[in-house]
């Protein structure tokens, strides 16, 4: 024992004699870079996000892989937001080994997510919007990629790569506005029977985007989170890098049929390059808008819709609007010129959702004989619904990507799934950081993870096939998320 304290206070005294001689300890250097690549696909890819997808016409403005790259001197992080419906996992793993081979940045450390726009082409493997990702547990699919998701997996890597290229001495810091005006939960109590029906023969609780009817509506079946958490990055003479933001809204829309465009997200893009003053500056600043926890927000006012409005000026409305409030945020954040990075990743294993004999017997009916010509249906999508059902029966378990990211004192979840947002505001209260948002749609996409609670009330959210992973998955990504990031507070308050 003595032998020890002995060789501590030499270390110790070894250290005052050098910083009185005028050498600095280990210097702390933090670095960062960002990156856009064009991921515009082809005229005539298929644009998906409704049940009918539509050949593309038309380019309106091109579509992006947008990257921030982190470093702290010993940590690297990476994120990529892709302007894409839902990139399946197996395109996210490809980009990842792309990037592992090219720069030695281990896939645990690689966030890839997508915006969500519904004017992108399709990166799924099949065109039916219920149907899913190959990753998705049903049997019979096999994981070759297309040709749109190879040129996805190869611009991600490229964008990760020159983002490191890019890296600078940086400062970073983050902040935090608020934009009420442009949430509303899509969800709702309506009165009439009609108006609840779901494609399996039943009747639900709640409805989905409902009527614009004030005598049909009586309250929306949950709350809003109206935050926009950011990020803010500039090198060490303030010239502005990027901005990564995270906003609980779903796309917008707004954009005529066949056209391609990044909807709000790439507005968001623009105009706070345009606000900061760093779309004059080489390079160009990124400003990288992520998908929070929207799976039951949109922009609609359901109670007052207003009138119409001309093709892209709702995704302009809610860019600009949503940038502006960043703005005013950004122009008070205090920069820190070193932080401390970290990550876990983990492939949780979770059953799929199955359906019951009565599904089974509904579906196998409605497909082997549909109905009359001129017969009304149930419900408008029972057929799309119906072939869901029947894939579903031999589903089988799946391993499913969440991760966990550190930035200094700032917390960030990743769900691969369309999450509802009451999950993300219980991820930020219950966050052993002192501040969390949570990225959803990335690594993967499973379709929608509702609550137990409203699994229980059902609507679109629920229905087996847009819901695609078991009844319990909320809790228990909620439990590992945050045991994740109980361990990276804990190896951080360890180290200093």
């Amino acid at each position: 024992m003595k032998t020890l304290i002995s060789l501590r206070l030499l270390l110790a005294g070894a250290f005052i004699n050098l910083t009185a001689f005028g050498a600095d300890p280990v210097k702390r250097e933090f670095l960062a870079g960002a990156d856009r690549a064009d991921i515009t696909p082809d005229l005539g890819i298929l644009i998906v996000g409704s049940f009918n997808p539509t050949p593309a016409k038309h380019v309106h403005d091109p579509l992006y892989a947008r990257t921030l790259v982190l470093d702290d001197g010993s940590t690297r992080l990476a994120f990529v937001l892709v302007d894409n419906v839902g990139v399946p996992q197996i395109v996210c793993d490809e980009a990842k080994r792309l990037i592992t081979e090219a720069t030695g940045l281990p896939r645990s450390h690689v966030l890839i997510a997508s915006t969500h726009t519904h004017s992108g082409g399709s990166a799924r493997e099949r065109s039916d919007t219920a149907a899913g990702e190959i990753r998705d547990g049903f049997p019979g699919t096999t994981p070759t990629l297309t040709t749109y998701q190879s040129f996805i997996a190869r611009r991600v890597s490229d964008s990760v790569r020159t983002a490191i290229n890019r890296l600078e001495p940086a400062k970073i810091g983050w902040g935090a506005g608020s934009e009420p005006n442009q949430v509303f939960n899509r969800r709702w109590f309506v009165k009439s029977e009609e108006n609840r029906r779901n494609p399996f023969g039943g009747v639900d609780t709640v409805r989905m985007n409902p009527p614009s009817n004030p005598a049909e509506l009586i309250k929306p079946a949950g709350p809003i989170d109206p935050e926009i958490s950011f990020i803010s990055v500039q090198s060490t003479t303030g010239r502005p890098i990027a901005v990564l933001a995270n906003y609980s809204l779903h796309y917008v829309g707004g954009i005529p049929i066949g056209v391609i465009s990044g909807d709000y997200f790439g507005v968001f893009d623009r105009r706070l390059g345009e606000m900061v003053g760093g779309d004059k500056s080489d390079p160009t600043f990124v400003g990288i808008m992520s998908n929070g926890t929207s799976g039951d927000i949109n922009n609609i006012n359901f109670r007052n819709r207003g009138p119409g409005v001309a093709p892209y000026e709702k995704m302009n409305r809610v860019g600009n609007a949503v940038a502006a409030e960043v703005y005013r945020a950004y122009q008070s954040v205090q920069y820190q010129d070193w932080v401390k990075l970290d990550a876990r990743y983990e492939e949780i294993a979770l059953e799929p959702r199955r359906p019951t004999p009565e599904m089974v017997a509904y579906a196998r009916q409605l497909l082997e004989k549909p109905r009359a010509p001129g017969e009304k249906p149930w419900h408008t999508n029972e057929l799309t619904y119906a072939r869901s059902v029947v894939r579903a029966v031999n589903a089988t378990s799946l391993r499913v990507p969440i991760q966990a990211l550190r930035v200094g004192d700032l917390g960030i979840a990743a769900t691969p799934i369309e999450t509802l947002v009451e999950i993300g505001l219980e991820l930020k209260a219950r966050t052993p950081m002192p501040k969390t948002f949570t990225i959803s749609i990335a690594n993967g996409a499973y379709g929608y993870m509702p609550t137990v609670e409203q699994h229980k009330l059902g609507g679109y959210e629920s229905w087996l096939g847009t819901n695609r992973v078991e009844l319990e998955a909320a809790p228990k990504m909620v439990t590992r998320l945050l045991s994740m990031m109980t361990e990276m507070q804990g190896d951080a308050t360890a180290s200093r």
